[in-house]
């Protein structure tokens, strides 16, 4: 499976939070599995980062880049065809990391790794779903 981790589920992961459930946890650890981090979730956490809404023990700049490599998970570029599903996702809310990581997800033949249940509306595969 290709796995694209929202911010929430990758800090979870980096930080061993009971939040991430297990079997979650166990995908992406699992060696069938491609995991990517897409630089939007860094560009979401270095902002809320800077707004105080997230605590990290070191400078996200640092940090989130040596953790994505430790975990062995790829980065995941911003690139045009990706940028131009944009144009047809519904309008189910107005959050432009998150309408991003569905374009990246729809563009890559990826499936969402989420707790946000607004990710149910859109056209992608969210692990866990039935």
């Amino acid at each position: 499976m290709r796995l694209l981790l929202d911010t929430h589920v990758f800090l979870w992961f980096i930080s061993a939070d009971a939040r991430l459930p297990a079997g979650w946890r166990d995908a992406i650890r699992g060696t069938g599995n491609e995991v990517f981090l897409s630089v939007v979730s860094v560009w979401e956490a270095m902002v809320k980062y800077a707004l105080g809404k997230f605590p990290l023990p070191h400078p996200p700049e640092h940090y989130l880049p040596i953790q994505r490599v430790q975990h062995q998970m790829t980065s995941l570029a911003l690139d045009e065809a990706s940028v131009c599903h944009l144009a047809t996702l519904p309008s189910v809310h107005r959050d432009p990391f998150d309408r991003m990581l569905v374009c990246q997800a729809i563009e890559h033949a990826l499936t969402i790794v989420t707790v946000d249940s607004v990710f149910e509306s859109y056209p992608v595969p969210i692990l866990g779903r039935t």
